[in-house]
């Protein structure tokens, strides 16, 4: 597919040809969420902790005797239904990361960028060369561009520069190439990247890479 590119004026300079099968690609949906959800669910930590009545400080001799008060029948002062007494099936440690298939991550991916080419949030730029941060020259950009909300930025390559001069802007963030993830792409309503970011993420996730399949082992063997 075509995409038309521009210069940090805001101007339309070319057209160049893009990997149908990453910005052109009906978006995968259900790859989508499951990816997002098990991105946002490996960013928790897992440290609630709770004690129980056996790690609560406090005696365990019994408080009256069984019978003959007329009274409720009572054991340590630990117990959960006294103040400062253990937690009954409270949160533990625990780990919430979710494993997900590298051929679903792929899609995820390849389907969130396509999903900003079909709502008319992605523009390419020419080139984001700044020989300094300025974070007024990459506002200037967005205005150009007309990012009137939230923006991903996406370079070739690293780019401190360019990283120290967004990270000031409300809703702006810029990222490489190489670290570009479904939650970014879904939390910044407009993707605005380099050419050279998209040849980069051709490489990463297009041509071969987007059909490849994992080679089926025969089960039980030959068959005669």
């Amino acid at each position: 597919m075509q995409l038309a590119v521009y210069n940090m004026a805001g101007e339309a300079v070319e057209q160049i040809e893009a990997d149908d099968l990453v910005f052109g690609m009906a978006p995968h949906r259900a790859a989508i969420r499951q990816a997002l959800l098990a991105q946002l669910a490996n960013r928790r930590s897992g440290s609630a902790n709770t004690k129980t009545r056996g790690e609560v400080q406090g005696s365990t001799i019994k408080i009256r005797r069984q019978k003959g008060l007329g009274r409720s029948r009572q054991g340590s002062i630990r117990a959960p239904h006294h103040r400062h007494g253990g937690i009954v099936f409270g949160p533990k440690p625990r780990s919430f990361a979710q494993d997900l298939p590298k051929r679903i991550r792929r899609l995820a991916i390849r389907s969130a960028i396509a999903a900003r080419v079909e709502d008319g949030g992605l523009k390419v730029i020419d080139k984001l060369e700044l020989e300094a941060p300025r974070t007024k020259v990459i506002a200037g950009v967005l205005q150009a561009l007309e990012y009137e909300r939230s923006a991903l930025i996406v370079t070739g390559a690293p780019d401190r520069n360019v990283f120290l001069s967004a990270r000031n802007l409300p809703g702006a963030k810029a990222v490489p190439a190489d670290y570009l993830n479904v939650v970014d792409l879904m939390q910044h309503h407009g993707l605005l990247m380099t050419v050279a970011a998209v040849r980069r993420i051709e490489a990463l996730w297009g041509g071969e890479r987007a059909t490849q399949r994992r080679p089926v082992a025969a089960v039980g063997g030959e068959r005669g």
